[in-house]
C-alpha cells in the first residue's frame, strides 16, 4: 500500500510492508523509534515545491479537497506512469481521496482510522527522510504558514468599504462623547451661570464662550463677536450682570477649562471625518449617496457588513433598515418638550428629512420629464413623447402639505432674553424646591403614619400587659382566700377534734371518777 504525506517541503510517497494495516490500533508502537518507523515505511518518491507560490498554491487546493497542479503531476508520474496504479493510495482526506480517484483513476482509501499512522510519521519524518535537518523543517513550515495565512486573509487595498464602516461607526462614537462631555461642561458651570445654557443651545458655542470668558464677571469686556450673533452676545453681558449662579475657584474654572478645549477639539475632529466620509461615500457609492445622504448610505453599508452584501439584499429588508431611521425621526418631533414649531429649540428631524426626499423627488421627476424617452421593461421598446393636448388635467399646489410654521424672523431684544434667562432659571429652581418640599412632605406622612401604626401597636401592648397584670393579681387573691379558708376550717377542725377529744375524755372520766367516788363513800 502506498502512503501519500504533504509537508512543508513538498509531496511525499512512502511504501508500507505488507504486514502492517493502517486499520491496527496499535500502529502507534511501529513509531515509538525511528528503527521500527523505518522498517514499516519506505520512501519511494518525493515532490520539492519550488517557490513558496507554488507551495501556497497546492496547499490552498489540498484544503478545499482539490488536487493542485503539482500534485497531479507527481501522482501522474509517480503512480500512474510507473504502473502502480493497482495498489492502493492512502490519502488523510476524504474528499481529497475522492477527488484523486475521479480525476487519475487510481484506487484510494481514507478513514478516521488513519490518523494514527499520520500522526507517527509527523513525529518520527526527520528520521524517514535521509539528510533533512528538522530546523530546516521547521524552518519552512514557518514561512509557508505567514504565507497561507496572509493569502487566506486576502487583504486588498482596493476595498475602501471597510474604511466607511469604520468612519461612521467612530462618527456616532463621537456624537456620543460630545454630548456626554457637553452635558458635563454646562453641568459643571450651570452652578457658576445657569443663564447661559437657555440663551445658547449649541453645545460648541457653549463650549468656545467659557472658554474665551471665564468668570461670568467678565462677559462685560469680553467680544464674542466671532462666536456669537450680536443679539445673543447682547444677551449674554445682560445676564452676567443679573446672574444667580454661585462663586467658584480659579482651581474650578481651570478643569472646567480644560473639558471645553476637549469638546472643541473632538467637534473639530468630528467636522473632519464627516468630510471625509463624504468623499468616499461619493468616491464608491455615488448613486446611494444621492437618494439617501452619506450618513444613511454609509449606515446601510455598516449594517449590511459591505457594498457588496448590501447590493445582494431583497428590498423588503431594505425597507426595515430606512424604516427605523424615519420612525426615530417621527417619534422625536412627536415627543418633543417645545410647546411650538416654531420655537428655536424646536426638532426638525422629521421635516427636514422630509423636504430633502421632496427635493430629491422633484429633481428625478424633472429629469425623467426632461428626456422625454421611457423604456418599458416588457419588450425594451422604447416610447417617444406624446404630443401637447389641453385635456384640462394640470397639477395644482398641495395646500395640505403647508404644514410647516415660518419661524419669526425679527430680533428680539437681548435684554428681554437675558431677563427671560433668568426668569427661567428662577422658575426652574422654583420647581425644583417644590418638588423638594413635596418629597419631603410625602416622606413626613408616610413617618406619621408609621408613628401611629406603632402607637397603635403600643396601646394594644401596654392593654395585653392591663390584663395580663389583673389576671395575676385575681390569681394571687383567690388563691390568699382559699388559704385563708382552709386556716379556719383546719382551726374548726382542730377544735372539733378537741372538743370531740374532751367529750370522750369527760364520758370516760365521768363513769371512772364516780365509780370511785362511790366506793370512797
Amino acid at each position: 500500500m502506498l502512503v501519500l504525506f504533504e509537508t512543508a517541503m513538498g509531496y511525499c510517497l512512502f511504501k508500507m510492508s505488507k504486514s502492517a494495516s493502517p486499520d491496527d490500533q496499535n500502529i502507534w508502537k511501529e513509531f515509538e523509534t525511528p528503527e521500527k518507523a523505518n522498517k514499516l515505511l519506505k520512501l519511494k518518491a518525493i515532490h520539492r515545491f519550488t517557490t513558496t507560490a507554488t507551495a501556497v498554491e497546492d496547499m490552498t487546493a489540498l484544503q478545499d479537497g482539490k488536487v493542485g497542479p503539482g500534485l497531479k503531476k507527481f501522482l501522474s508520474d509517480e503512480v500512474a506512469g510507473k504502473g502502480k496504479g493497482k495498489e492502493s493510495l492512502l490519502v488523510a482526506e476524504t474528499h481529497l481521496a475522492t477527488a484523486i480517484k475521479d480525476l487519475l483513476s487510481i484506487k484510494t482509501t481514507a478513514g478516521a482510522s488513519n490518523m494514527d499512522l499520520y500522526r507517527g510519521i509527523r513525529g518520527q519524518l526527520a528520521s524517514l527522510l535521509d539528510g533533512l535537518d528538522p530546523k530546516d523543517l521547521s524552518t519552512m513550515s514557518l514561512g509557508l504558514s505567514h504565507s497561507l495565512s496572509r493569502f487566506k486573509i486576502k487583504f486588498s487595498p482596493d476595498k475602501v468599504d471597510t474604511m466607511i464602516v469604520q468612519a461612521i461607526a467612530l462618527l456616532d462614537d463621537l456624537d456620543k462623547e460630545i454630548n456626554i462631555y457637553a452635558m458635563r461642561v454646562k453641568e459643571w458651570y450651570g452652578w457658576h451661570f445657569p443663564e447661559l445654557a437657555k440663551i445658547i443651545v449649541d453645545n460648541i458655542a457653549y463650549a468656545k464662550v467659557i472658554k474665551h470668558m471665564g468668570f461670568r464677571t467678565n462677559a462685560s469686556s469680553t467680544s464674542f463677536a466671532t462666536i456669537l450673533p450680536e443679539d445673543l452676545e447682547q444677551a449674554v453681558k445682560a445676564a452676567a450682570e443679573i446672574s444667580m449662579g454661585t462663586e467658584i475657584s480659579d482651581s474650578d474654572i481651570a478643569h472646567i477649562h480644560s473639558l471645553c478645549d476637549q469638546v472643541i477639539s473632538i467637534s473639530a475632529y468630528r467636522t473632519q471625518l464627516s468630510e471625509y466620509l463624504r468623499n468616499r461615500m461619493n468616491a464608491i457609492a455615488p448613486n446611494l449617496t444621492v437618494l439617501v445622504g452619506e450618513l444613511v448610505g454609509a449606515r446601510l453599508i455598516s449594517h449590511a457588513g459591505s457594498l457588496m452584501s448590501l447590493a445582494k439584499h431583497p428590498a423588503s429588508k431594505m425597507a426595515r433598515m430606512v424604516a427605523t431611521k424615519a420612525a426615530l425621526s417621527i417619534r422625536l418631533d412627536a415627543l418633543a418638550d417645545s410647546d411650538g414649531k416654531s420655537e428655536p429649540d424646536a426638532p426638525s428631524i422629521g421635516l427636514a428629512h422630509r423636504a430633502k426626499l421632496e427635493s430629491r423627488l422633484r429633481a428625478m421627476e424633472y429629469e425623467d420629464g426632461a428626456t422625454g424617452v421611457r423604456r418599458f421593461a416588457g419588450n425594451g421598446k422604447q416610447q417617444q413623447q406624446q404630443r401637447f393636448d389641453m385635456s384640462g388635467q394640470t397639477k395644482t399646489y398641495n395646500t395640505k402639505a403647508d404644514d410647516v410654521d415660518f419661524v419669526s424672523t425679527q430680533r428680539e431684544d437681548p435684554i428681554e432674553i437675558a431677563v427671560k434667562a433668568v426668569s427661567d432659571v428662577k422658575e426652574d429652581k422654583k420647581k425644583a424646591k417644590e418638588e423638594r418640599r413635596a418629597k419631603r412632605k410625602a416622606e413626613k406622612e408616610k413617618g406619621k403614619d408609621a408613628d401611629g401604626d406603632v402607637t397603635m401597636n403600643g396601646d394594644e401592648e401596654e392593654e395585653k400587659k392591663d390584663k395580663k397584670r389583673k389576671r395575676r393579681e385575681s390569681e394571687i387573691v383567690n388563691g390568699h382566700e382559699e388559704k385563708e379558708e382552709t386556716e379556719e376550717e383546719r382551726k374548726a377542725r382542730k377544735k372539733a377534734r378537741k372538743a370531740e377529744k374532751a367529750a370522750a375524755k369527760e364520758t370516760n372520766g365521768d363513769s371512772s371518777p364516780k365509780k370511785k367516788k362511790k366506793k370512797s363513800d
